[in-house]
């Protein structure tokens, strides 16, 4: 049992040489990369010692068990402790998504439902803003449209960890479920009947390019635009063509970027994008017939097709993909969002058991 772990901690020792050689953080994206590596293996190793400890402790329980009764409990403990440890190595070894050790760029466009919709956009940015905070990570707003009562139309921002994630912790590994569409239910502040209305938000996350180099983009592909900041309701906000829209025209991906006063610097945040847009496009087509995590990532923003509901008069928050709902909604828009994020992550790992269970009785 678990037999291929054997040469995962021969790469785990190999690894461990490797980082200790200066060279090896003369590049930091290589150090990066092997560090990141490193510390899935490490998971992996840990586990697999703690898991071959607890059974050889409760073999050993067993024959005490002989001639003193008492350990019989603790051998039905130990094996609990071991199935246990089974399990959790199991989730270890699973495939994993490459993209789940890097930073994120997520996207809330409003949708439908008009100024209440910028409005929610704003509660989601916010949401995610805490949740970050309480990771530990850092963001940066890349761009933002605000609307006329204080949301956003459309708003970009980059997360990411503090020096190296542990695996499955990375802000991409978490927030990549959060893709979709989000609807809210409550009484708008512009209702003045007290009538509850329907509205819904777009989210979209993006693994971010780390490296330039991942993502090729030849110049004369790009067709660059100049304009005007505008703010809400349309009004300059500067009296310099400051703001970018970069056009890539095989694809026909557009971004646009406003937040910077300076050109040069609205330029790097939108080629940072545009990156990240290209890359997520690429691996996309490339794994298309197992893309059901990218496919859920609905480009409309659609009311019938959404994800997750928040329901304000009942602080009720439902997650439509695996069933969970919690009346605490007023302390996930403050940014406790981890049971709901664990939710999905538990799915999607019982589901790739469960597919890796059937291929081996196959």
């Amino acid at each position: 049992m678990f037999e291929g772990v054997q040469a995962l901690a021969a790469e785990h020792a190999e690894l461990e040489q490797r980082m200790a050689d200066p060279s090896v953080h003369a590049d930091p994206a290589l150090a990066r990369r092997l560090g990141r590596r490193y510390a899935e293996l490490t998971a992996i190793v840990k586990a697999h010692d703690e898991w071959r400890t607890a059974g050889g402790d409760r073999l050993a329980a067993l024959e005490l068990a002989a001639d003193d009764p008492a350990f019989a409990t603790e051998a039905e403990q130990l094996g609990r402790r071991e199935a246990e440890l089974a399990d959790r190595l199991r989730r270890l070894l699973l495939p994993r998504d490459p993209n789940d050790d890097r930073d994120a760029i997520l996207e809330v466009k409003a949708g439908e439902g008009g100024a209440e919709s910028a409005l929610f956009a704003a509660d989601l940015l916010r949401m995610y803003l805490r949740f970050a905070e309480r990771a530990g990570w850092s963001t940066q707003v890349l761009d933002a449209e605000e609307s006329d009562l204080g949301g956003y139309k459309d708003v970009s921002v980059a997360v990411k960890a503090r020096g190296t994630a542990q695996p499955g912790s990375a802000p991409y590994a978490r927030l990549k479920y959060e893709g979709g569409v989000h609807r809210v239910q409550r009484v708008p502040v512009t209702e003045s009947q007290g009538r509850i209305h329907t509205s819904a938000a777009g989210v979209l996350v993006l693994p971010e390019v780390e490296d330039e180099t991942e993502v090729e983009i030849n110049p004369n592909d790009l067709r660059i635009d100049v304009f005007r900041s505008s703010g809400p309701g349309g009004q300059s906000v500067n009296t310099t063509d400051s703001a970018v829209r970069i056009t890539h025209l095989p694809t026909g991906i557009v971004v646009s970027c406003q937040n910077e006063k300076s050109q040069l610097q609205n330029k790097e945040q939108a080629m940072r994008i545009l990156r990240a847009r290209l890359l997520a496009a690429a691996q996309e087509e490339a794994d298309r017939e197992a893309a059901d995590a990218r496919r859920s990532q609905v480009r409309t923003v659609d009311r019938s097709e959404r994800v997750r509901t928040y329901n304000f008069p009942e602080n009720r928050i439902s997650d439509h993909r695996v069933g969970y709902k919690a009346y605490n909604l007023d302390a996930v828009l403050d940014g406790d969002l981890d049971a709901v994020v664990q939710s999905l992550v538990d799915a999607d790992a019982a589901a790739a058991l469960a597919a890796t269970s059937e291929a081996g009785t196959a």
